[in-house]
């Protein structure tokens, strides 16, 4: 009991200390909050007075005034009001109007935040307020309320001190008492499993080295669930973590224990190239998002990539079982590719076909109507089957982690779940969803949407393409869904839809910063014959409908009519990447933008220089950070995006923290990345004033754009968006042991212990 009590009384004593000292605070606290409440009740009122008061002002009828003032003071707040004219003439007031308080000295009272004054009837709160009809409106509040409510709370606050000091005094008493005992160590040695009896047994004067045999497997369960929830804890600190290539690696082998990881995705990371048909090959990095983004994780990682095989040499190097170990020479190999052989009419139907005329326009609003045809979707049937067989064929165990990227590969999730139904698969969704009415377009709703759902974990880029995705779920199906922790249970297995946004590498590597930014800068206008101090914009995307390259040279063009101080000075620099070339609609998209350049350049012929650079070409991502490094701004003009990585390693490749990103408002990185000039595409007037403000940006103002946005994808870099969703994971499959654990009921565990191990 003396232990309890030199405890006790200093706590005891600390918490009195801490009260007497919180309450002159408190006292401060409330007079700040209802000065605050006046303050807008008097600009309520003054604003309602101002057009009634202004007429009988005009009548010069004081008593109607006076009488006006009197009924609202019937606010048993509002103590007095006055009003004083803006030039000569007699106030008006009522008669509770303090002396302190005249017409000549009212500027002690016109602070933003009133005034306290102390009267002979007591505190009053002043509050000035000048009418657009002219004159000042003088309103006195009664305080007298707030001793009361001052008096109230320190009551309160006292019983609450009191209460806690007795609580606490109690809890330290007890843990005292169970520390005296010895009942917290033991209780240490029962949840760590080791001597569960120990305990038990000294106190019946008997001695046990440890537990008996029979219960040894439940104390081994203890030990995983204990491990497991440490695991669960730390996961929990993820956000703290600086993520890198090896923090994943150290995710991998702690939280998942070393476990295999398969990414599957169309396109693949490396493409194998004739080199103008002869015998050479080049290798080839693909403009794509998913790869730009899926590529440094499988490095960390050290998994196996399946993917379509698409190059013309691709079938050349690979082995007996069409893998291939990547990257090639002379970086070292980190991983390892699987190539998959689809057929002409296979790639037809599942990928130009259902896919790309199919599912890309009905998830982008792009104004381009999908088309549905049934050998397409058994085309795209049959390929997710024929994936599905890959991932099984290279899975080394019955549970790996598998992440299904993008709209290609809708049906894979379930079809996996099927044959490894131990497997944690991951699914990430690159490209928007739509909403409810749209996604009802497509005939194959349902067979999409239980498709996805064998997925563990679903992922989108923006929380409004989950909201989208649940709303569309528990408009089409008869699944259970749970908008609070946005979980979807279907075919009795759970789903839960997240939120993980996209990014890049950080840092980028080193051979794409190789090159200083001021020779990037002389390399690229003497490229295209431009002088050294022109200025150049720059946009990067494959030549798609969706990223709005029409709207960004009209933009330019607007620029040049209202601007013609940058004719000959300014020049945008436009790299599309070829692609889906076998579509009509892209073949047309592309004609439509060479047209365009070219009829703007034809429009300015005094311009030495021309404003359009369009190169529609395959470039390697050395070239591209190049141009990033280069160019004085970047222009995104997205029609609609799942997030766009061109914005963020535009951003990622200013190290010299110069530069200015424009930022189509229809990306997801424009919910990350508001310090960019953000635009609507579709209004060119403000994205041409977007390119103004951009060139004539002055350099600090840039440095601090700049430095914000490169703060954010330093800290939400590529590897925390593929971390989370791997920490998930392995919380998840945590979670799946548990009820082994925990949910067996106490007559029952010593038996599926023992028929675990194999005794019964």
């Amino acid at each position: 009991m003396r232990l309890s009590l030199r405890f006790v009384i200093p706590l005891l004593v600390a918490l009195a200390i801490f009260a007497y000292a919180a309450l002159p605070l408190v006292d401060k606290l409330m007079l700040r909050w209802f000065s605050r409440d006046l303050e807008v009740r008097a600009n309520l009122i003054a604003t309602t007075v101002d057009d009634p008061l202004h007429n009988l002002v005009r009548t010069g009828d004081r008593s109607r005034i006076q009488e006006f003032f009197t009924r609202l003071t019937q606010d048993e707040r509002l103590f007095a009001v006055a009003f004083c004219p803006a030039e000569t003439g007699d106030p008006v007031a009522t008669p509770t109007l303090p002396a302190e308080v005249r017409c000549s000295d009212l500027d002690r009272f016109t602070q933003p935040s009133g005034d306290l004054l102390q009267t002979t009837s007591g505190p009053v709160f002043i509050s000035v307020r000048p009418l657009v009809s002219g004159g000042k409106l003088v309103l006195v509040h009664d305080m007298s309320f707030i001793a009361r409510r001052s008096r109230e709370t320190r009551d309160y606050l006292f019983l609450f001190f009191v209460g806690l000091g007795l609580t606490v005094a109690l809890i330290t008493v007890v843990i005292a008492q169970l520390s005296w005992r010895g009942w917290v160590q033991g209780l240490r040695a029962l949840l760590r499993g080791e001597g569960l009896l120990v305990v038990l047994g000294r106190a019946g004067g008997r001695g046990f080295a440890g537990p008996p045999p029979e219960l040894r497997p439940i104390v081994k369960d203890l030990r995983a669930l204990i491990e497991d929830l440490e695991a669960d804890h730390r996961s929990r600190d993820g956000e703290q973590l600086a993520w890198s290539p090896a923090t994943l690696r150290q995710i991998l082998r702690r939280e998942l224990r070393g476990q295999e990881v398969i990414v599957v995705s169309n396109r693949e990371p490396y493409i194998h190239m004739r080199r103008g048909g002869g015998p050479g090959i080049e290798v080839w990095r693909p403009a794509s998002g998913v790869v730009s983004a899926l590529e440094p994780i499988m490095r960390a990682c050290s998994g196996t990539w399946i993917a379509h095989g698409s190059g013309t040499a691709d079938r050349d190097v690979v082995d007996a079982h069409d893998r291939v170990v990547v990257p090639p020479p002379p970086d070292a190999a980190a991983y390892q590719l699987r190539r998959v052989w689809l057929t002409e009419e296979e790639e037809a139907g599942y990928y130009y076909g259902f896919a790309n005329e199919g599912l890309w326009p009905l998830c982008h609003i792009a104004h381009v109507r999908p088309e549905f045809r049934r050998r397409d979707w058994e085309q795209y049937n049959s390929v997710n089957a024929k994936f599905a067989d890959t991932v099984v064929e290279e899975a080394t165990s019955q549970d790996p982690i598998v992440l299904v990227q993008d709209y290609h590969f809708a049906l894979l999730p379930q079809m996996i779940k099927e044959i490894l139904p131990a497997a944690t698969i991951i699914s990430f969704w690159h490209i928007p969803w739509p909403n409810p009415e749209a996604f009802a377009i497509c005939p194959w709703r349902e067979e999409l949407l239980d498709g996805l759902l064998g997925s563990a974990i679903l992922g989108f880029h923006t929380q409004f393409h989950v909201n989208n995705f649940v709303d569309t779920v528990d408009r089409l199906l008869e699944a259970r869904v749970d908008r609070e922790e946005f979980a979807v249970t279907y075919r009795g297995k759970p789903t839960s839809v997240r939120r993980y946004p996209i990014s890049v590498e950080w840092p980028p590597a080193a051979e794409l910063l190789a090159v200083p930014v001021e020779q990037c800068r002389t390399e690229i206008r003497q490229r295209h014959n431009l002088p050294p101090e022109h200025a150049v914009g720059i946009g990067v995307e494959r030549m798609d409908y969706t990223k709005g390259i029409e709207e960004r040279l009209r933009a330019v063009e607007r620029l040049l009519e209202v601007e013609p101080q940058w004719i000959g000075k300014f020049s945008f620099i436009q790299i599309a990447a070829p692609t889906r070339i076998h579509i009509e609609e892209y073949r047309t998209y592309e004609a439509r933008v060479r047209d365009l350049a070219t009829r703007i350049n034809q429009r300015f012929p005094e311009a030495i220089h021309p404003p359009i650079i369009l190169k529609i070409e395959h470039h390697q991502p050395n070239d591209i950070f190049e141009y990033y490094r280069g160019a004085d701004l970047c222009m995104v003009t997205s029609l609609h995006d799942g997030m766009n990585l061109v914005a963020k390693e535009f951003v990622s490749a200013r190290d010299d923290e110069r530069g200015v990103l424009i930022l189509s408002l229809f990306t997801g990185a424009a919910r990350e990345l508001p310090e960019a000039l953000i635009v609507n595409p579709y209004d060119t007037d403000q994205c041409a004033a977007a390119l103004q403000l951009a060139l004539t940006m002055p350099s600090a103002e840039q440095r601090t754009r700049m430095r914000l946005m490169r703060g954010l994808i330093q800290d939400f870099n590529v590897f925390r968006w593929a971390g989370r969703m791997l920490m998930d994971a392995a919380a998840m499959r945590r979670r799946g042991r548990l009820p082994d654990i925990v949910a067996v009921p106490a007559g029952q565990r010593q038996g599926s212990a023992l028929k675990r191990i194999g005794l019964r």
